[in-house]
């Protein structure tokens, strides 16, 4: 047998060979210590009494010829350290994969020692011999370890067994500081879990050892030249969050953390944090909603909002530079994830886009499908964002005030969003705010902060405090004081102005309720009002190419083709916007919004600012110190938008709580109809127009979609309980809108009227409204001269001016209409320029919008006189109203059955809504209503410029040819034949008049006056009557413009006197004559 052979086997019978592991262990030992412990100590049999009997007795029995025994022996002065000193290598080895013992590893043993390590040969060669790892030498070998290059190319198997072991070779071999660092992290840990209580600091030193190194590696990235440190962190963090190990990264991090914190002498925090930033944002910016690893991206994200000290570096490194320049917020860190969505990332260019592709190949359900899947990322992506600024606002002081700031700063630099011009330059737009994707996900992580207080009856929202909207410039320790981070709102326009004796108020700080509410609206106003805009034109777009392109593939043109692709990319982004609007979550959250907002702003309106909440009760209290002239008319607006926009696109959210439709209702009540407590009429009409979008639909649903469910809707409106407040609310409206003092308000007068119409239709069929109206009416008839005219009969007076103009416009249309069809038809257009047939066709397409608009509203108007003249005679058949809608609807009757409809025979009456079959059945229907009483019937003739026997005989004619019902052909007969007899009396009486003096005559109708009045400022004598309608439409005298009311008119009793006096002798002259005189 060899030396080496001789050597094992003696050290095998040394009884303290059995505290190794291995006989190799035991071998190496010994060599190692040999020179030293020659030098150092006595040898053994010299210790004396230091050397317990067992130890002298194991002495005794050993060969002293064996030197290998006797080395061992010598190397340590107990069992116990020579115990320990074994088994802290071991741990070593285990933990950091080196080692200093490049031994034949068939001579050790398995037990303890890992698999593989990285052999530190050349710090074994400075140690001259010494082959195992201590506590005294692990900082200078954990150093080297570092610096190896490729360590993978000293890798050694530390035991017999030669199998392939990837992992054991991966993770000794590992190249990269920060994962070789917490991977030795792990397994110290691991350690301390399981070494015996001897051994625990030395496992404890070791853990803490990991985390040291990496905080220098950290502050000294430099020397790492190969390697990307900070790149090596955020992948640690983000394969943590992404797999199951998450808590042991976070607590590495935070050891790693809070050693850095500790000294900041190398590096601040912040610069070695921000890297890591860096790294982040780069790489999120080009991630899609629908990617899952995003979400793993999120989750660190989420971690660096929840650590305090993180959080704080986060929230400085993304104040922009230029904080006034709203770009800059998209293009920061937290600007960045805010940008991610399903909408385009470059408007218009659909190119790359991952949603929707060809959408006119894709059936509906597909369709349906893939929104679905996007609103369950939408969903998952915005409870993070909430999460990530719920964070950043309960972290510190410090980070909130950060972020509120970073919050206020941006929606002041992107207030340019709201302006008009805004939306009319995209170009420019694109270049100066933060996208629409941006707004959208602020604006639903902030509606998810707002949820704790978002319930209408939540004594919460009564702490909200508006005035903070009225406060001007604050210096940064104010806003940081006062909590006071958004900016501009002083400029806003309120609903109500400052009265002028209030004093101005103010409070010494504001809740984080205001603010998050304030700064909730105003990122809704900024945002969602712009996407809403922006479906409403696409799904006019979509139509229009949709009927040209019907008719270009009918025509055989070979635009067809470029025609289909346009309308596939508009629905490409239309689709898209519409998913990114309509996630449900999002829906939801900016209902209950929408609806507390609405109870706040009606316990203000009753100026309620108590600490609880007060029953809605009319008549309303007079407003005194209100604090309504703070709120800004945002705040309504963004309302009125929201409910509009469910009711076009994501109809269903509307039945999923009845209490916050009884809210919007309550508000409406409020502030509709009331001028005191909402000043700007245009946003008081938009009001009615939120009205019928929350009401149950009336219009027929199209063949083959499915029937909307409207049960919540219907009960809250049947069982309102202020329905008789909310229909005056309504008429007023209507009254106020005439005048808006805007320069354009006669045309915005029809817009803002034609969703009553339909409103006030409905109401008319529920028994609560209707009898109210009615109570209207009555109230009206018996009050005509009021010095202000009662509302009901200023709405009667505005509704048949509207249906004047509006059908006589139609009419002039339609000829219009049937003119330039006659000439394309009949090829008159060939021969044209194609400049000039351009004109034409656009003239043409142009007068069929308006024709078709005025049509509508001139239906809508007809329609509503046809039902209120049901239950309602008195006030239509007074003579300050009887002559003037006769006239009107003798004047359509002439049009419509007269030798004149032919001018209205367009080729296609519905392509403009011309209904003249329904116009006649809706004027006979009138008639019919009010032929009852007699002094109506007796007004009939009176109109000398459309009535005449034959008028009424052709429209007979034309009901029966429309096939009404018997009853009205009849009825309608019946009353033709009983004005005629009045229209013979009345000739006979003009006949009698025709001479009448020029003083008795109306000076404006030129007719016999029959109650005389004088006007105080123009002294010009008129007829009662006549005075009265002029002053519905304008409350000035006709002949000198000076103010003027029914009060301030005076009858003419002596002028009076006089007719009366002349008709008595006329009619005793008339009789004395007879007939044949």
């Amino acid at each position: 047998m060899t030396d080496q052979g001789n050597n094992n086997q003696n050290i095998s019978c040394n009884p303290f060979a059995a505290l190794f592991s291995s006989l190799a262990d035991a071998k190496h030992f010994a060599s190692g210590q040999k020179p030293e412990q020659q030098s150092a100590e006595p040898p053994l049999e010299d210790s004396g009494e230091s050397q317990s009997d067992s130890e002298n007795s194991v002495s005794d029995s050993v060969d002293e010829n064996d030197d290998s025994v006797a080395e061992i022996s010598r190397s340590f002065r107990s069992r116990q350290e020579l115990c320990e000193q074994l088994n802290v290598n071991h741990m070593i080895q285990r933990i950091f994969l080196i080692t200093l013992d490049n031994s034949d590893p068939s001579l050790r043993g398995g037990n303890g020692i890992p698999p593989r390590c990285v052999y530190l040969e050349e710090m074994a060669a400075d140690l001259d011999g010494q082959d195992w790892l201590d506590m005294d030498n692990i900082d200078q070998a954990l150093f080297n370890r570092l610096l190896l290059l490729e360590p993978g190319n000293h890798l050694i198997y530390m035991t017999s067994c030669s199998a392939v072991n990837l992992s054991a070779d991966r993770d000794a071999g590992e190249k990269c500081a920060i994962p070789y660092l917490f991977g030795c992290y792990q397994r110290a840990k691991e350690e301390v879990t399981k070494v015996p209580e001897k051994l625990l600091s030395f496992a404890v030193r070791c853990k803490n050892l990991t985390v040291s190194n990496t905080r220098t590696v950290l502050l000294t990235p430099e020397i790492y030249v190969t390697q990307n440190i900070y790149e090596q962190l955020f992948d640690l963090l983000l394969e943590g969050f992404n797999g199951a190990q998450s808590e042991e990264v976070v607590e590495f991090v935070e050891e790693v953390t809070a050693a850095l914190l500790s000294d900041q002498e190398v590096r601040t925090f912040k610069e070695v944090i921000v890297p890591v930033f860096d790294i982040f944002h780069g790489r999120i910016k080009d991630m899609d909603l629908c990617q899952p690893l995003l979400y793993s991206y999120l989750d660190v994200l989420l971690y660096f909002s929840h650590h305090k000290d993180i959080a704080k570096v986060l929230m400085e490194h993304i104040q922009p530079k230029d904080p006034t320049n709203g770009l800059q917020y998209q293009k920061t860190l937290l600007g960045t994830v805010l940008s991610i969505s399903c909408l385009l990332r470059t408007p218009g260019v659909v190119e790359g886009h991952g949603y929707f592709l060809n959408p006119s190949r894709s059936s509906a359900q597909e369709t349906k499908v893939q929104e679905a899947n996007i609103h369950q990322f939408m969903g998952q992506f915005q409870d993070k964002l909430h999460q990530i600024l719920k964070n950043l606002l309960q972290r510190s002081g410090e980070t909130r005030h950060l972020l509120l700031s970073w919050l206020g700063n941006c929606l002041q630099a992107n207030a340019g969003r709201a302006k008009i011009w805004a939306n009319q330059m995209p170009e420019i737009f694109f270049q100066m705010y933060a996208s629409d994707a941006f707004f959208l996900n602020l604006g639903a992580a902030l509606l998810k902060l707002c949820q704790p207080f978002c319930k209408p009856r939540s004594p919460k929202l009564l702490t909200f405090n508006p005035t903070y909207c009225g406060l001007k410039e604050l210096s940064e320790e104010e806003r940081r004081n006062r909590n006071v981070h958004a900016k501009g709102l002083d400029k806003e326009t309120c609903l109500i102005p400052l009265p002028p004796q209030q004093p101005v108020e103010s409070a010494q700080s504001y809740s984080l309720l205001t603010e998050n509410l304030i700064l909730t609206q105003l990122t809704q106003h900024l945002g969602f009002h712009r996407l809403h805009e922006q479906m409403v034109k696409m799904n006019q777009s979509l139509h229009r190419l949709q009927v040209t392109w019907q008719e270009a593939q009918r025509s055989g043109n070979p635009m067809s083709e470029q025609l289909l692709e346009q309308f596939e990319r508009l629905m490409i982004v239309y689709l898209s916007t519409k998913a990114a609007t309509t996630q449900p979550a999002m829906l939801q959250c900016c209902l209950n919004l929408q609806a507390s907002t609405a109870a706040l702003l009606v316990q203000l309106g009753m100026g309620n600012q108590g600490p609880e909440h007060v029953a809605l009760s009319f008549p309303l209290p007079s407003l005194q110190n209100t604090v309504l002239c703070y709120v800004p008319e945002f705040f309504a607006e963004n309302m009125g938008d929201f409910f509009i926009f469910l009711r076009r696109f994501a109809d269903d959210v509307l039945e999923t709580s009845a209490e916050s439709l009884e809210q919007i209702l309550n508000f409406i009540t409020v502030f509709m109809g009331n001028v005191d407590r909402m000043k700007n009429p245009h946003l008081r009409a938009k009001l009615a127009e939120v009205l019928e979008a929350v009401m149950p639909h009336m219009e027929p649903v199209s063949t083959g979609a499915a029937q909307p469910i409207l049960f919540q809707r219907e009960r809250v409106f049947c069982s309102y309980k202020y329905a008789p407040q909310l229909a005056e609310a309504l008429i007023s409206v209507f009254v106020d809108i005439e005048f808006t003092g805007d320069p354009h308000q006669f045309e915005q007068k029809f817009n803002y009227r034609r969703p009553m119409y339909p409103i006030l239709k409905y109401m008319w069929g529920k028994d609560s409204y209707r009898e109210s109206i009615k109570d209207l009416a009555a109230y009206a008839s018996v009050n005509l001269e009021a010095m202000n005219p009662p509302l009901f009969l200023r709405y009667l007076n505005l509704l048949m001016n509207d249906a004047i103009f509006l059908l006589d416009e139609a009419i002039q249309y339609l000829s219009k209409i049937k003119v330039l069809q006659l000439e394309r038809d009949r090829g008159e257009w060939e021969g044209l320029a194609p400049d000039a047939r351009r004109e034409k066709e656009s003239s043409l397409q142009m007068l069929g919008q308006l024709g078709r608009f005025h049509n509508i509203m001139s239906n809508e108007t007809i329609g509503t006189l046809a039902f209120l003249t049901s239950d309602i005679k008195g006030i239509f058949v007074h003579p300050f109203l009887a002559e003037r809608i006769i006239s009107m609807l003798n004047y359509f009757l002439q049009h419509l059955v007269g030798p004149k409809m032919g001018a209205l025979k367009v080729k296609d009456f519905s392509e403009f809504d011309f209904k003249p079959q329904q116009l006649v059945s809706d004027i006979c229907t009138i008639y019919l209503h009010l032929g009852d009483e007699e002094n109506f019937c007796a007004t009939v003739p009176k109109d000398g410029r459309s009535y005449s026997p034959i008028l009424f005989s052709q429209t007979v004619r034309v009901l029966k040819k429309i096939n009404k019902p018997g009853d009205m052909i009849v009825g309608f007969g019946v009353l033709a034949d009983k004005i005629k007899s009045h229209a013979d009396r009345h000739q006979q009486d003009e006949e009698t008049y025709s001479d009448a003096p020029d003083e008795f005559l109306d000076p404006i109708m030129s007719t016999l006056m029959l109650d005389p009045v004088l006007l105080p400022s123009s002294n010009v004598t008129v007829d009662r009557s006549t005075i009265a309608r002029h002053l519905l439409s304008d409350q000035t005298d006709p002949f000198n413009r000076s103010p003027l009311t029914m009060d301030q008119i005076r009858p003419n009793e002596d002028l009076k006197q006089q007719i009366s006096q002349w008709l008595d002798r006329h009619k005793q002259e008339s009789l004395q004559l007879g007939p044949s005189g």
